[in-house]
């Protein structure tokens, strides 16, 4: 199995994001307590990610067989119509992070901690796809994840799964039985090649979505992915 695990990933905290996302002002009585918790986060924090190289081996109406598992999607079809080498991956804040950030007892710095869970996060993808880039994908890729559309619901993280080892002990993440992943600042997904792009946002209408990255086009899955 060919596995990658990097988890030599640097975690500096934005002091700046934090304070702006959270509103506190520069000569706040409050952002000595929100220096402290990040430095302790830069400290504590072991980002991770790991990932392998499948292939697609069949593809359906409205499923993929990647390395002899079968993924039922018509959108996630589509979008591997022209990739036959595609990137199944795990990325996660890791476990360290989350239990310190479990362990606080006052609501706020939970609350602060929770943010900084999910900047580790944001780190961890962001060394994967710098990784995925400069070694596999000199073009443009994409990605997506079980649950983000009910097209791929969140029942295919078992499949997906399936495709690495012990996923505990080697990133640090295990699959719940709700199909949750602990820790929950966690993501999985394959990415692909995609020249044309995608973000599964342009499939999703939610208007009260805080993560949404670029607007729903409610003509795209007529348009491209109707059988």
């Amino acid at each position: 199995m060919n596995e990658v695990l990097l988890n030599h990933i640097s975690f500096e905290p934005d002091l700046a994001s934090l304070l702006e996302k959270f509103h506190i002002p520069e000569d706040s009585p409050h952002i000595e307590d929100l220096k402290g918790l990040a430095a302790s986060a830069g400290t504590i924090a072991r980002p991770k990610a790991l990932y392998r190289i499948g292939y697609v081996e069949t593809k359906g109406d409205d499923f993929v067989v990647i390395d002899g598992v079968r993924f039922k999607s018509r959108v996630l079809r589509v979008n591997l119509d022209k990739a036959h080498r595609v990137f199944p991956y795990i990325a996660t804040g890791g476990r360290e992070l989350d239990e310190w950030a479990l362990s606080l007892e006052d609501m706020v710095h939970r609350f602060w901690a929770d943010a900084l869970c999910e900047m580790a996060l944001g780190i961890a993808i962001q060394a994967l796809d710098k990784h995925l880039e400069e070694r596999f994908l000199p073009g443009r890729s994409s990605s997506m994840s079980p649950g983000s559309l009910g097209d791929w619901p969140l029942e295919e993280q078992i499949p997906l799964f399936s495709l690495f080892g012990n996923t505990e002990e080697t990133v640090g993440v295990n699959l719940t039985q709700s199909l949750l992943m602990v820790p929950l600042k966690s993501v999985s997904g394959i990415r692909f090649p995609s020249e044309e792009g995608f973000e599964s946002c342009e499939l999703c209408p939610r208007d009260d979505c805080l993560g949404r990255r670029t607007p729903y086009d409610k003509n795209l899955y007529e348009k491209k992915y109707q059988l």
